[in-house]
């Protein structure tokens, strides 16, 4: 995984933030990290700068004056990966509901396999999802449909958050005009790679809920998703 960034963004995750960087670290020596963290009041950025110690010139920290959600976050890791030349970047989650083992995976959809843009994906094989209640496997399953159904994307898992793309989708999708930050973030750049005709490929992958830590989903989060899509939408229609 050579030229790789896996960008992690936190908050409060003191609990898990170590582990995830060793385990992900264990699974290539090319690969680099970069923790984009939201001044969390846990102390998890302190971490963060005493492994930097263990992992010189391959764990980077980018720390934050406050909380500003999980897409402002990854737009900050994105151009921060850009300026720094890395050819694969990646999205991934502090908290382990994201295998460190199926980066490679990602890796290789888009180095050999030719997508620009490959997805870790729940759902393109049936419901691959662990430790989740129904209500939420639901609410999950069905954001997804509804997101195809209103965006026309041939995407299973429209709202996926471990992500891999080549740095030119990064280049050209203009990242100042990314507008949500929230659940819908994930929505809205799936979007624009396909407005743009990328080549996205949904690689299968086993979805854990975390078992340590607080989830960040809220209902504003939840409902920025649901009609941002619309207007997603709406707004793609008028600019063509």
């Amino acid at each position: 995984m050579k030229h790789a960034l896996v960008i992690i963004p936190t908050y409060n995750e003191i609990e898990n933030i170590e582990a995830i960087i060793k385990a992900v670290f264990s699974e290539s020596e090319f690969t680099h990290i970069l923790i984009v963290d939201d001044s969390s009041p846990d102390l998890t950025a302190l971490k963060v700068k005493e492994l930097q110690k263990e992992f010189q010139q391959r764990l980077f920290l980018e720390s934050r004056v406050e909380k500003s959600g999980l897409g402002t976050a990854y737009i900050h890791g994105f151009k921060w990966a850009l300026k720094k030349k890395y050819d694969y970047i990646f999205e991934m989650d502090a908290d382990f509901s994201h295998d460190p083992k199926d980066l490679i995976k990602l890796y290789n959809a888009c180095s050999t396999n030719g997508a620009d843009v490959a997805i870790g994906s729940r759902y393109i094989t049936g419901v691959n999802v662990v430790n989740w209640p129904m209500n939420r496997v639901l609410m999950s399953y069905l954001a997804s449909v509804y997101v195809r159904i209103i965006t026309g994307m041939a995407i299973r898992d429209t709202t996926a958050g471990f992500v891999c793309y080549k740095r030119h989708v990064l280049e050209a999708l203009n990242l100042d005009t990314i507008k949500f930050i929230g659940y819908a973030f994930q929505i809205e750049m799936k979007f624009k790679a396909y407005i743009k005709k990328f080549k996205i490929e949904e690689v299968p992958v086993i979805f854990t809920d975390r078992t340590k830590g607080q989830s960040k989903l809220s209902s504003g989060i939840i409902s920025e998703a649901i009609f941002g899509v619309i207007s997603m939408k709406i707004k793609s229609i008028f600019k063509k």
